[in-house]
C-alpha cells in the first residue's frame, strides 16, 4: 500500500455512501484520581474531574466513518430515552442520517459507564436491554431495509447482540444487497456465525474466531483451520482475522492467505478497535481496493486506534502519514493526478508558478539530471509526467522499460528538484497538461516548439513553452548500447 493510492482513496470517499445496521449505544467516561479508600467500604474513592459522553457500539463504526469522511446512514432500534435522545442530537451534530433509526418505548437505549482513574479502567456499568426486536419493529427494520439498500455504496452490520440484528434482519439485509450487488462486511458476535451466511467478510477477533469454530487458535495450523470451518458455515468468499499484537489474516475461499504484520507501536488501548477495522475495511472495499488492500488499510488504522486510549477515530491524515512511513522522502511527492490537481490549484493561488515537463527516465543518468534541474529552474516547483511501463512498452518496444513504473518514480522522487511525480498511461501527456495547468510546460531541445504536445492547451489560458538543452551524449540508448557492447 502506497501514498498516492491511499490520498486518492480519500479523495473520493465523500461519495460513498455507507449504512450502518446494529446496536447503538452511548458510551460514558468518567475520568478522575484515586487517593484514599471509602469509610463507608474498603474501595477506592474515585473523584471525577471529567465527564465524556461518546457513541458506542454501532455508533462507533458511524463515528469511525464519518471521521473518515464518508456519507453514512443508520438503521437501529432505540428506546424512547433521554439516552436515546442524546444519540439522535450526537448524529444530527455529525451529519448522519437517522430517519432508519425507529424508537421502541419498551426497549431501553444502551448506556455503557466507565470509571476511568489514572488510565486505569475500575468499573463499568451497564444500563440496556438485550432481547430480540419485537415483531413489529423487526417488520419496520426489514421493510425499510427491502426499500432502501440499494442507495448506498456498502453495508456495515454491526452486531453487539443486544438484539437489532435477529436472523431474519440479517437475512433482509443480505438479500437486500445482492439483489443490489453490495458488498456487506459484518463485524460478528457470539458462537453461531452461520447466521451471517451469504455475507462478503466477516472480521472476527481471535477470541471469537476460536468460539466459533470451537477450534483453540495456537499457531498458523490451527488458525487456518478455523478460517477454513468458519467459511464453510458461513459461505463467506472472504474471513479476516485480527489477531492483536500478530496482525491480521485474510482468508479467501480461493484458498489464498494473506498474513498483515501489526503495525508496531505502543497499545493503550484496544477498545473499539474492531469497529475501526470494521469501518475502515468497508470504505477500502467500497473504493474499488481489493480484499487484501482493503485489510492493509484496515490494519493501519487499527493501529493508530489502539495508540489512543478509549474508543477512538481515525483521520485520513493520520493513515495518510502512516503510510508515508514506509518512504518518507520519496513517497509523500508522488500523487494520483486527482490528488495532484488540488495541490497545484492549490500551490497557483498561493501565486507559485507551476513547471511541468514529462518522459520515461528508464535507466536515470545525469543528462536527465541536469535537464530537470534547468527545468525546476524555470519556476517554483517541477511536475514530473512520467511515462507507466504500458506506455513505455507501446512507444519504445516490449524490452522497454528496464526499470519499472514504481521503483522510476521513487528514484526520480528522490531529487530535489522535482516537486512531484505523477504516472500516466496514455501515449502523451495532454490529460495531464490539460487537468494541471501549468504555467510552464518544459521540453528537451530535441524538439521544436511546435512540435511539444500541449503546446496549444499552455498557450490558450497564457502559459508557455520552454525548450531545455540536453547534455550531449548522454542517454538511455547509449547506456544500454555500452552494457551490451562489454557483456555480451
Amino acid at each position: 500500500m502506497d501514498r498516492k493510492t491511499v490520498e486518492s482513496l480519500f479523495s473520493h470517499i465523500g461519495s460513498i455512501r455507507c449504512l450502518v445496521i446494529g446496536d447503538l449505544m452511548l458510551d460514558e467516561y468518567l475520568w478522575g484520581k484515586t487517593e484514599r479508600i471509602s469509610p463507608e467500604a474498603p474501595v477506592q474513592v474515585v473523584d471525577v474531574v471529567r465527564e465524556e459522553l461518546r457513541l458506542g457500539g454501532a455508533g462507533n463504526v458511524v463515528n469511525n466513518l464519518v471521521a473518515l469522511g464518508a456519507q453514512v446512514s443508520v438503521c437501529s432500534v432505540i428506546g424512547d430515552d433521554a439516552n436515546g435522545r442524546a444519540l439522535l442530537d450526537d448524529f444530527n451534530q455529525r451529519n448522519v442520517a437517522v430517519d432508519a433509526i425507529f424508537r421502541d418505548p419498551a426497549r431501553r437505549t444502551s448506556r455503557k459507564t466507565r470509571v476511568v482513574a489514572s488510565n486505569q479502567q475500575i468499573v463499568r456499568i451497564d444500563r440496556e436491554s438485550r432481547e430480540p426486536l419485537s415483531a413489529e419493529m423487526e417488520e419496520r427494520v426489514c421493510s425499510w431495509i427491502t426499500a432502501h439498500a440499494a442507495a448506498f455504496s456498502v453495508i456495515l452490520l454491526s452486531d453487539y447482540l443486544k438484539g437489532v440484528l435477529t436472523g431474519r434482519v440479517i437475512e433482509a439485509v443480505i438479500a437486500a444487497a445482492r439483489s443490489a450487488t453490495l458488498p456487506v462486511l459484518v463485524d460478528p458476535k457470539g458462537t453461531d456465525f452461520a447466521r451471517y451466511h451469504g455475507a462478503t467478510i466477516l472480521t472476527p477477533n481471535r477470541k471469537e474466531a476460536e468460539a466459533a469454530a470451537g477450534i483453540p487458535i495456537r499457531d498458523s495450523e490451527s488458525l487456518g483451520r478455523a478460517a477454513g470451518l468458519i467459511m464453510e458455515k458461513t459461505g463467506l468468499e472472504n474471513l479476516l482475522v485480527t489477531r492483536s499484537e500478530e496482525g491480521m489474516s485474510l482468508f479467501s475461499r480461493n484458498g489464498e492467505t494473506v498474513h498483515i504484520p501489526t503495525v508496531a507501536r505502543e497499545v493503550f488501548d484496544v477498545s473499539g478497535a474492531g469497529d475501526t477495522v470494521l469501518a475502515s475495511l468497508a470504505l477500502g472495499v467500497a473504493a474499488g481496493l481489493g480484499m487484501a488492500e482493503a485489510a492493509r488499510l484496515a490494519n493501519i488504522a487499527a493501529g493508530i486506534a489502539v495508540g489512543k486510549l478509549g474508543t477512538s477515530t481515525v483521520s485520513p491524515a493520520e493513515i495518510i502519514n502512516a503510510v508515508a512511513l514506509n518512504h518518507s522522502d520519496s513517497d509523500s511527492k508522488i500523487k494520483h493526478l486527482d490528488v495532484l490537481t488540488s495541490i497545484i490549484a492549490s500551490e497557483k493561488a498561493r501565486g507559485k508558478q507551476v513547471v511541468f515537463t514529462n518522459g520515461c527516465f528508464d535507466l536515470l543518468h545525469a543528462g536527465h539530471v541536469k535537464y530537470l534541474q534547468k527545468a525546476r529552474a524555470l519556476g517554483d516547483l517541477l511536475v514530473l509526467g512520467l511515462n507507466s511501463d504500458a506506455s513505455i512498452h507501446r512507444l519504445k518496444g516490449e524490452k522497454r522499460p528496464l526499470i519499472g513504473e514504481e521503483e522510476r518514480a521513487h528514484i526520480l522522487a528522490a531529487l530535489d528538484c522535482i516537486d512531484y511525480v505523477v504516472v500516466f498511461e496514455e501515449d502523451t501527456p495532454l490529460e495531464l497538461i490539460t487537468a494541471l495547468k501549468p504555467h510552464i510546460l518544459a521540453k528537451g531541445g530535441d524538439y521544436t516548439v511546435d512540435g511539444v504536445v500541449g503546446k496549444d492547451v499552455v498557450e490558450a489560458y497564457g502559459g508557455r513553452v520552454e525548450l531545455v538543452s540536453f547534455v550531449d551524449g548522454k542517454s538511455t540508448t547509449n547506456i544500454i548500447e555500452r552494457i551490451l557492447e562489454r557483456y555480451a
